[in-house]
């Protein structure tokens, strides 16, 4: 694949991450904050400094529900500044509170493009017949490249044949950035509907024909073998992963196609000017990681350890979208492999070169609901401290 790497979130309601503790429970890191000190640090959420912009949404993390979510509304509703009003609307979801809802349903109408890519994410993953139609028209007008994703996936979540219609419309034209998203998209929500249309794009060579063949093995409709065992003797050395990756989740011999994909990114990594190649094998593994194969992600830390750029980047890359995509999956490798701290890093340079905010304060309420079930002293209670620690948050 010759775009960036695109980090979606993993398919899950937010009532699968898990609420803030109430008042009285302990988190590791918890420290009281006046009133004065909260809303300080929700200013300083639009600080230029990288650093302290983390540092206050650490504070904000960190206090308790009761305080936070009021002042994370107020500043979502009324802040002066635009990038704070989004950075307060991401955190807010970490919190796991009903409000948050009518919040989102507000962001849909702003005129800022961040809220908006924000309350598009949020009811991707809570589908409410209610808001299809804004979803629905908002597709004649959205066109940012950071923002059109967002409503896609969210258009994607629902049954209904208004979102047949127009996404098998999509995947057909416009231009090819667009056109990926709608394609991966399909492929993600298994839409059977837009079988035949992903199956004619996959057929064709050209720039999308890799995204397709992907989005065949996704949606698993084993008529897509035909094709796809055309494509593997035909396409292009570069595209050949995504097409062996599409097989196996097919349940073709996915063990041996597994072992080619690993074998590609292994190669890549060996003899320098590989990168589309690189590139491809490294988003498969990813793909068969978030379907599940813990040999694939066991691929990557076991590249990605030791390796050093060109290589480093697309297989951090790739991890990281299974810990958004397939979170529990991702957390049980990490529990079982031998060099913890390597793996967390590795993990850690994956999100540091993610601009998708909401799908990471996703996985970050996941770990953090884990922290907080778990024993301490337990190795999960170790771990998942070991995480917020590396992570950052």
């Amino acid at each position: 694949m010759r775009r960036r790497l695109r980090i979606v979130a993993a398919v899950v309601g937010l009532s699968a991450l898990g609420a803030y503790p109430a008042a009285g429970q302990g988190f590791v890191g918890l420290e009281p904050v006046t009133d004065g000190g909260l809303r300080a640090a929700i200013d300083r959420l639009g600080n230029l400094d990288y650093e302290t912009r983390m540092a206050a949404a650490r504070t904000i993390r960190r206090t308790e529900s009761e305080r936070a979510v009021p002042a994370l509304l107020r500043a979502v509703a009324a802040h002066d500044d635009g990038y704070v009003r989004f950075r307060a609307l991401v955190l807010l979801t970490g919190f796991n509170d009903p409000r948050t809802k009518a919040a989102m349903f507000d962001a849909l109408v702003s005129p800022n493009d961040r809220l908006r890519a924000v309350a598009y994410g949020f009811f991707e993953h809570q589908p409410d017949p209610e808001v299809l139609p804004d979803l629905l028209a908002a597709l004649d007008r959205e066109f940012a490249e950071f923002v059109r994703p967002s409503l896609v996936r969210a258009l994607a979540a629902h049954d209904d044949e208004r979102v047949r219609l127009v996404l098998t419309r999509e995947a057909g034209r416009g231009e090819d950035f667009f056109r990926s998203v709608v394609i991966e998209a399909l492929g993600d929500y298994k839409a059977q509907y837009a079988f035949e249309a992903v199956r004619a794009i996959a057929a064709l060579d050209g720039p999308l024909q890799d995204d397709a063949a992907l989005a065949l093995g996704k949606i698993g409709d084993r008529r897509a073998l035909d094709v796809l065992s055309g494509l593997l003797r035909t396409t292009p050395r570069s595209r050949q992963p995504a097409v062996a990756t599409a097989i196996c989740l097919l349940g073709a011999d996915c063990s041996t196609h597994e072992t080619d994909v690993i074998a590609a990114v292994a190669f890549a990594d060996a003899t320098p000017g590989n990168q589309d190649l690189l590139r491809t094998s490294a988003a498969g593994l990813a793909a068969l990681g978030v379907a599940g194969r813990i040999t694939a992600v066991e691929a990557l830390f076991h590249i990605g350890i030791p390796s050093r750029d060109p290589t480093r980047a697309p297989v951090a890359l790739a991890v990281a979208t299974v810990a958004l995509r397939n979170t529990p999956l991702l957390l049980s490798v990490l529990t079982m492999h031998p060099a913890k701290g390597e793996a967390m890093a590795l993990l850690a340079e994956g999100f540091d070169m993610l601009e998708e905010d909401l799908p990471k304060e996703r996985f970050f309420a996941v770990v953090r609901g884990r922290y907080w079930r778990s024993s301490r002293g337990s190795t999960e209670s170790e771990l998942m401290q070991a995480l917020i620690t590396r992570l950052d948050f």
